[in-house]
């Protein structure tokens, strides 16, 4: 990291920290339509992204544009209601801020939702997948360029950037509330376009069952900067050959509405295990 920006990033740490009166140890990236969340939440401060130093603006449709800390089910957390995409023109670096801001400030859980598309014949909309690997298809990487060994290793070990203790937890707590748990595997793209039928088709050729817009830059800083993470699918809509629905986003935001009941109950369940 050159000085420029790590000065920034200590800049932004430095507000936040003056800000804190709990001390969290989970964050929380909120995707497209999943800001219910924050209603089972106790909010202690409330901060719009425009008021936090050096931090980028969410443009997004869906996404409120917040930093919030507080309590669920008596754990204290960090919420990122609305994140940053690459298809809104930032570059990497600030695609993956919040996620250098949250080391920064002592976070050790990342949990990370998305709203994505289906390709897996057994799923159905409203489903929620469980994370349990990635693919990398942006055709770039937020660790590019010169490594500060003091963040992170030059070539950090991806073996298992979704934690097994977090997916056991999750199937768990679902099984104890009769909530319904696909697990499998994300591929990230670009966007902002939705897929081709082609497109669908050749990523699950490639072994992805969901396909989205975010959630692997994150990842990678969070598994780079040596968090544990949790990440979960709401599938919003099919891209299986020969049931291509023709989506738009706000039938995506709406679907993810539909499936926050379930979402909440889940990340409510697990908070105090985290």
């Amino acid at each position: 990291m050159i000085k420029e920006n790590y000065e920034k990033l200590q800049k932004t740490i430095e507000f936040l920290q003056k800000r804190m009166t709990i001390k969290p140890k989970v964050a929380i990236v909120l995707g497209s339509g999943l800001g219910g969340l924050t209603k089972s939440m106790e909010v202690v401060d409330e901060i719009p992204y425009k008021e936090i130093p050096n931090f980028p603006v969410s443009t997004v449709k869906g996404h409120k544009g917040a930093l919030m800390f507080g309590k669920i089910n008596n754990v204290d957390v960090l919420v990122l209601s609305g994140r940053f995409h690459y298809y809104e023109g930032y570059p990497m670096e600030t695609v993956t801020y919040p996620e250098m801001v949250f080391a920064g400030l002592g976070i050790k859980t990342l949990i990370l939702s998305n709203a994505a598309g289906g390709m897996n014949p057994s799923f159905q909309v409203g489903d929620i997948m469980v994370i349990r690997d990635h693919i990398n298809f942006f055709g770039t990487n937020p660790l590019l360029g010169p490594n500060d060994d003091s963040l992170g290793p030059r070539f950090p070990n991806m073996s298992e950037v979704y934690s097994k203790r977090l997916r056991k937890l999750a199937h768990q707590k679902a099984k104890e509330n009769d909530i319904h748990l696909q697990e499998g595997v994300y591929i990230g793209v670009t966007g902002p376009c939705f897929e081709t039928p082609s497109e669908y088709k050749a990523y699950y050729i490639l072994g992805a069952d969901a396909v989205g817009m975010s959630t692997v830059p994150e990842a990678i800083i969070g598994a780079y900067r040596g968090m544990e993470i949790f990440a979960f699918s709401v599938i919003t809509d099919l891209g299986v050959v020969g049931q291509i629905m023709e989506a738009t986003h706000e039938e995506v935001l709406a679907a993810a509405k539909s499936a926050e009941p379930k979402m909440i109950k889940l990340v409510y369940e697990m908070m105090p295990e985290l």
